[in-house]
């Protein structure tokens, strides 16, 4: 192979992430005929601007998902109501229920039938302002210091609201998922928030739209095998991807 740049190796390891959502340094260094060291570098190059997550060994995707609520609000709105859909035929009279500050818990917020009866807890001022005017569902809200990107709270009273709870069911919206490096976030104080409501459930539920699967970020909040269940908007054609999740045990839905 004909010796390349730094910038057309860099792109080229940009372009392979981009189609199977991960490298390794010994497969790329024989592809481009350089060093496993040479690849090394540009990996921590390219991990320090923010274009992808340097692992042991290789580097995988970042989740391509927005950082600010209203931004994330209108993004993939289909899947979200595909697994708010899912989520609810998990809900049954009586629960207590945690809802976290994505936008997912919101799309299921959204579309609770009228009839159901549970107590929702949440740190979510979009979720409790939704659940206003039903009927039935009764709103626990943990305060604490507004997040300005994310118009949720977080800070030791949001946590210890949550360590006061033993709630049915969590949940869980997921920034970013890999069997191996597990489920991590963007937001040090998201990440806390939601180790807690981790702890405290009986059943972890995951919700996570599948452009989300099989990347990382820094803030690392509990490994998949910490997940009950798995809903995601994936369809018959597209299990493939989440086959490393399945082979761990978790059932995916």
């Amino acid at each position: 192979m004909q010796s390349l740049s730094k910038e057309e190796r860099q792109q080229l390891i940009l372009n392979h992430i981009s189609e199977v959502g991960k490298v390794d340094l010994k497969s790329l260094s024989q592809k481009l005929s350089v060093s496993t060291d040479t690849i090394r570098r540009d990996i921590k190059e390219m991990a320090d601007q923010g274009l992808l997550k340097a692992t042991r060994g290789g580097a995988i995707a970042h989740s391509p998902i927005p950082l600010h609520f209203r931004d994330r609000e209108k993004y993939d709105v289909s899947g979200k109501q595909q697994i708010a859909m899912k989520a609810i035929s998990q809900l049954k009279d009586g629960q207590v229920v945690l809802f976290d500050g994505g936008t997912s818990t919101l799309a299921i917020a959204m579309n609770l039938p009228k009839e159901l009866q549970i107590t929702i807890v949440t740190n979510s001022f979009p979720v409790a302002n939704v659940l206003e005017d039903h009927p039935n569902v009764e709103v626990i809200f943990a305060g604490g210091r507004l997040s300005k990107f994310g118009f949720n709270t977080s800070g030791p009273d949001t946590m210890q609201a949550f360590e006061n709870i033993r709630a049915d069911i969590c949940f869980l919206s997921i920034y970013a998922i890999h069997p191996t490096v597990g489920i991590t976030t963007r937001q040090y104080e998201d990440a806390l928030m939601k180790k807690t409501m981790v702890k405290t459930a009986k059943r972890i539920i995951g919700l996570a739209t599948l452009n989300k699967i099989n990347t990382a970020e820094a803030f690392y909040i509990c490994p998949v095998t910490d997940l009950d269940m798995l809903l995601t908007d994936a369809t018959d054609d597209q299990e493939n991807l989440t086959i490393g999740l399945k082979n761990m045990g978790i059932d995916v839905r």
